[in-house]
């Protein structure tokens, strides 16, 4: 699991661990729009792949880190004037990512700044504590910006997988 909160106060500005691409076993990629019930259509496709990958181990683990990111880039990295209507443009991006015993989960959104996890020792506040969450659930997570021709981050979530027989 992730390191206990007090070592989790700065935010990871690092990319993901080397990936060999030939490693890569399964992907999936989904839009989300700038709504809410985006969230559930985040778990429902993680769901989805998860399932049809064959890994249910950590189910669990996984949808609450997915449910956290995509709440996250909704509630923060959108700019208030970002159109919420369902023909606009999806600004949020869902990517899973099978490799070599890990599973990736990562958000992208349009917002160049970093994720702040919040300072709070209050664990009965009924928001602040998402990134928290992520540390706690998942074995390890970061966040990088993105180059070139997209703009904005990406914030991930790495989960060892239990070896396959």
């Amino acid at each position: 699991m992730g390191t206990n909160g007090s070592t989790m106060l700065k935010p990871l500005r690092q990319g993901l661990p080397p990936l060999d691409p030939a490693s890569v076993s399964s992907a999936a990629s989904c839009a989300l729009p700038a709504r809410y019930e985006a969230v559930r259509e985040a778990r429902r496709f993680t769901r989805s792949a998860l399932d049809h990958w064959d890994v249910d181990e950590r189910f669990d683990d996984v949808c609450l880190v997915v449910s956290e990111l995509v709440t996250n880039a909704l509630r923060h990295a959108l700019p208030a004037d970002t159109p919420r209507a369902p023909e606009q443009s999806p600004p949020v991006r869902l990517h899973l990512m099978q490799c070599s015993g890990r599973l990736v989960c990562a958000v992208r959104d349009p917002s160049q700044e970093s994720p702040v996890a919040c300072d709070t020792d209050d664990f009965s506040a009924e928001s602040g504590r998402g990134l928290f969450l992520v540390d706690s659930f998942s074995d390890s997570w970061g966040w990088h910006p993105l180059a070139g021709m997209l703009s904005g981050k990406v914030v991930w979530a790495l989960f060892r997988l239990p070896p396959t027989e």
